[in-house]
């Protein structure tokens, strides 16, 4: 969801491998890496002298964290979104301009909290990435973020990502979609009752669906964070529904997520060039 480490050298030693390997031919070039205990960069240019360009070494979670008087701030992503230069810049560039955003803030609120005899609180600001489906089509993401910035609480949004690895791209999920309203119309009645029942689990109590009640009726999933799962690792299995405080329920209420594992009709909405990526409806 990593960045080159550094080389140790060996010092002259190497030096003289590497230029006897390429007088003397691929094999006396490997010979002599091995000789000088399988140092890296004698091994990696033994094997391009050979024609088999040697393996990168697998990509690994990037995690930062930092806390000062005016900010504690985080940002993660795991080891597939590592492997993927675009994504790492992708991230890379939402680490930067979301800190930046965040430090601003944090100062102007601490200066005027200094200029009014208020205390100030440290804002927060954290990010953190997870895998949700990586199949052999699809590398599905959800971000969680938390926001403080000195209120009676903070808050919490979400936020998905799919990179296509047929196409090696990032898309939309939406762009998987016959169109956007056949697939709304495909999950509208299960998401309805499905989320009815998590209202009731948090609640205690059956919910009565009302129009004139925010919390009781029914929200349009095409408006919240739709994230595609997978279990087995091999096809798109489901897709969850993930709903921020405030949307379905009061703040309390925290966060909903609603799963909907595919049907016949779920995947008649994706388009064709995209069901086999799917599992079959049973």
């Amino acid at each position: 969801m990593q960045r080159a480490r550094g080389r140790k050298m060996a010092g002259p030693l190497v030096v003289a491998v590497l230029l006897l390997g390429a007088c003397s031919g691929t094999d006396d070039a490997a010979t002599l890496a091995n000789d000088v205990g399988n140092n890296a960069a004698a091994s990696q240019f033994a094997s391009r002298m050979s024609g088999q360009p040697a393996k990168p070494p697998p990509a690994k979670p990037f995690e930062r964290k930092e806390k000062t008087d005016l900010l504690e701030f985080a940002y993660s992503y795991p080891a597939p979104a590592a492997q993927l230069p675009a994504l790492v810049e992708k991230f890379g560039k939402q680490l930067a301009a979301g800190k930046a955003d965040a430090l601003k803030m944090a100062r102007e609120d601490q200066k005027a909290a200094q200029s009014s005899g208020f205390p100030f609180h440290a804002h927060s600001l954290e990010t953190h990435w997870t895998v949700t489906a990586d199949t052999p089509r699809f590398l599905a993401l959800e971000s969680e973020s938390y926001a403080y910035t000195g209120g009676a609480h903070g808050m919490t949004g979400y936020d998905a990502l799919l990179w296509d690895r047929a196409r090696k791209r990032e898309t939309a999920f939406s762009a998987l979609m016959t169109t956007p309203a056949a697939f709304a119309a495909a999950i509208h009645d299960r998401f309805c009752d499905a989320l009815d029942k998590a209202r009731a689990e948090k609640r205690g109590e059956p919910v009565k669906r009302s129009n004139d009640d925010d919390f009781t009726k029914c929200i349009d999933p095409m408006q919240q964070v739709l994230v595609p799962t997978s279990k087995d690792g091999k096809l798109i299995d489901g897709v969850t529904v993930v709903i921020g405080p405030y949307s379905a329920g009061p703040y309390a209420e925290g966060s909903y997520d609603v799963a909907l594992p595919v049907d016949a009709a779920l995947r008649s909405a994706i388009k064709t060039e995209y069901q086999d990526a799917f599992i079959a409806a049973p």
